[in-house]
């Protein structure tokens, strides 16, 4: 079954080549040419992949991606950007893009980015929309914890995805380096940082585990960190 691309790029002349090129290799494409439809599609369309374009009329591609990031946190995005547009691809890749191309850029290059990212997205985990835990339940969409006693906790963006990876894998200790790689996306090699276990404090903390017994979010010596409710492997 082909893969699909949704483009989303203003330029008819670069459209119509990315289009061009993307279904010589094989992919299904659906294409959008402006940043109102192209969030639309981005929500609609069950695509593999976005390649999104940041300067768009209408509303802008950085718009489109912290969007696509809060409902459809699992989809790989690939952003196209012009040469002086290093602020641009900075923030994008904070808000979580995958990987960009700038702009010009050769067909050759554009599809070993794509094949790239497409097959590290094959080892994403299935995304995670609710995390029910002994007290509650963690609502990611929202980004809240919601508590049997009525209160509320709001979580941070990566108070989110920390949770939502370790919920998306259950019954698996995943360590300190994988959860920098995978949540934080950042090279762990020979990298010494608290920032994990930071941020496993401040979800016990929101989740009401305690620290020194955690119910919730169990400490694995030696492995990292998981999810309570499945059986170590």
């Amino acid at each position: 079954m082909a893969r699909t691309i949704l483009v989303v790029e203003d330029d008819s002349a670069i459209r119509r080549g990315l289009v061009d090129a993307l279904r010589s290799e094989g992919y299904s494409v659906f294409e959008e040419a402006d940043g109102e439809t192209g969030l639309r599609a981005a929500q609609r369309v069950d695509c593999h992949l976005l390649l999104l374009d940041l300067a768009l009329p209408r509303r802008s591609g950085l718009e489109i991606l912290r969007e696509v990031r809060r409902t459809r946190p699992a989809l790989p995005v690939v952003i196209l950007t012009a040469m002086g547009g290093e602020s641009d691809r900075v923030q994008g890749l904070k808000l979580g893009a995958d990987d960009y191309v700038v702009k010009p850029f050769s067909v050759a290059e554009l599809l070993a980015r794509i094949e790239s990212v497409l097959r590290r997205s094959a080892e994403r985990p299935q995304d995670v929309a609710l995390v029910p835990f002994p007290g509650g339940v963690a609502d990611l969409a929202r980004c809240e914890v919601r508590l049997q006693d009525g209160s509320r906790e709001e979580l941070s963006e990566k108070e989110r995805e920390l949770l939502r990876y370790l919920a998306a894998n259950p019954g698996r200790a995943i360590s300190r380096d994988e959860l920098l790689e995978r949540v934080w996306r950042i090279d762990a090699r020979g990298l010494s940082t608290r920032t994990i276990d930071m941020h496993v404090a401040r979800l016990r903390e929101k989740l009401r585990d305690t620290a020194d017994a955690p119910r919730i979010l169990l400490t694995v010596r030696g492995r990292g960190y998981m999810l309570a409710g499945g059986e170590q492997p």
